[in-house]
């Protein structure tokens, strides 16, 4: 008889919301974390920067303010302050999901987990204990691509040592035009700092649609971009790169913030000891969750699938229902819709999107109709941020079912209107259904309505 019905191993946003599903489905849940519960998200990713970033936008917007009739005499920003109100939220959250796994009875072991090599145990602070199922949730780390100059410089930095500088830098050097990169970029220049941002693509966040992501680049006014640029070495603090025409320049800043990307967390916990299909993409799994191995599966940043915590969050449940429910929950379709993830970069102003983006559509074949309309469309957008915002709304669909296939905003609250867009996806909702829906008026999302009534349909 084993020990538990279940095994999680990682105590992230994959591994503990998984041991909630499955304590409320009555199974006997050990939940292994070898640092915080939360793991990056909550400790050292998502919640931290949007704490930070919520600041940065209180201050931009008082600095803004005199347009709208709202006079601030000297405004100034507390880092410190900022960062203690950042420790509180997490604190305060992490203290909540300790609370939840205890009111469901999940047991928090707090120690380094190993796979057994019989995949059907776990080897923690020195005891094996075994399980019906384990869950792997390792996550990810940052990458930390061997420039020389980089290794022991005390002034290059990833995401977690860029949270916890004393004071904002005058000049910050961002190496890499992705989610993170654009996130801090947008931070540290809105609290004043001079930011660089140099990236080795043609454009920022290269998952984003082709016609969008000029739109957030260009709304970064204070953010100094120089793309398809290739590092070369750094000195202290002095990037060298060179840029699409050959030429050798360089930025010199305070700090350099390495931030090409994320790697799923593959080793020191026994994957490939235990026979797991692993590569540095991550641990291979199916729509379901299930690894090679029979009775592990996996979920989060470690499948390198989709390294979003909602993605995390989504991967957990399914994983739960298969394992609670068996069959029931395929004859349900708990399985993972890859295609109808959304994503969302917390920059000032924010973008979002899910679903296909053009560039997309073309290499799947598909002539996707597209529609791109200006946010100033909708009333509440052009109240609040004036008709020279920046913020646009694209939708492509299926030329001959008119299905929507992707939808992409950038502009203020878009973080939040795009859960609705996964509705009219998961949904296979055409054009024609979404201009039968009635939207709440004024609304920045009527954006998305006016985009439908754009396309050359009958």
């Amino acid at each position: 008889m084993s020990d538990y019905n279940v095994i999680v191993i990682g105590g992230g946003p994959g591994g503990y919301l998984a041991a909630e599903r499955l304590a409320h489905h009555g199974k006997k849940v050990l939940l292994t974390e070898k640092e915080f519960l939360g793991g990056t998200c909550l400790n050292i990713g998502c919640i931290p920067t949007k704490t930070l970033l919520n600041s940065a936008k209180h201050y931009h917007n008082a600095l803004d303010g005199d347009r709208f009739g709202i006079h601030v005499e000297s405004v100034r920003c507390d880092w410190q302050k900022m960062q203690a109100w950042k420790q509180e939220v997490v604190e305060k959250l992490r203290n909540g999901i300790a609370f939840a796994e205890k009111k469901l009875g999940v047991e928090v072991v707090h120690g380094a987990a190993k796979l057994a090599a019989s995949g059907r145990a776990v080897e923690v602070d020195g005891r094996v204990l075994s399980a019906e199922d384990i869950i792997i949730a390792t996550g990810s780390v940052p990458v930390m691509p061997p420039i020389p100059g980089s290794q022991g410089n005390p002034q290059v930095l990833d995401s977690t040592g860029l949270l916890g500088i004393e004071a904002v830098p005058e000049r910050l050097c961002v190496i890499g035009g992705g989610v993170i990169g654009i996130e801090f970029a947008s931070l540290f220049s809105a609290l004043g700092s001079q930011v660089e941002v140099v990236e080795m693509l043609d454009e920022i966040v290269p998952f984003m649609d082709r016609e969008t992501a000029p739109v957030l680049r260009k709304a970064l006014k204070s953010v100094r971009f120089n793309l398809g640029c290739t590092v070369e070495k750094i000195e202290g603090g002095t990037v060298l790169y060179r840029k699409k025409d050959g030429e050798l320049a360089t930025s010199v800043s305070d700090y350099v913030l390495m931030a090409v990307g994320r790697k799923p967390v593959i080793e020191g916990w026994g994957a490939r000891e235990a026979g797991l299909d692993v590569s540095q993409k991550g641990v291979a799994v199916d729509d379901r969750m299930r690894t090679n191995l029979p009775h592990v599966w996996a979920v989060g940043d470690v499948t390198g699938r989709s390294l979003l915590a909602h993605s995390a969050y989504r991967m957990a449940e399914i994983a739960a229902a298969n394992i609670a429910d068996g069959e029931q929950a395929v004859r349900r379709g708990e399985r993972m819709r890859w295609d109808c993830v959304p994503w969302a970069v917390y920059s000032i102003p924010e973008a979002a999107g899910i679903g296909l983006t053009s560039q997309e559509a073309e290499r799947r074949g598909l002539h996707a109709l597209s529609v791109i309309v200006p946010l100033k469309a909708a009333g509440r957008f052009a109240a609040e941020n004036g008709f020279a915002a920046p913020g646009t709304v694209k939708l492509l669909a299926d030329p001959t079912t008119h299905r929507l296939l992707g939808v992409h905003v950038v502009g203020s609250y878009a973080s939040e209107m795009i859960w609705g867009a996964s509705i009219l996806l998961e949904q296979e909702m055409t054009i024609e259904d979404l201009r039968q829906l009635v939207f709440p008026h004024p609304t920045v999302s009527e954006g998305i309505r006016e985009a439908a009534w754009t396309f050359d349909i009958a």
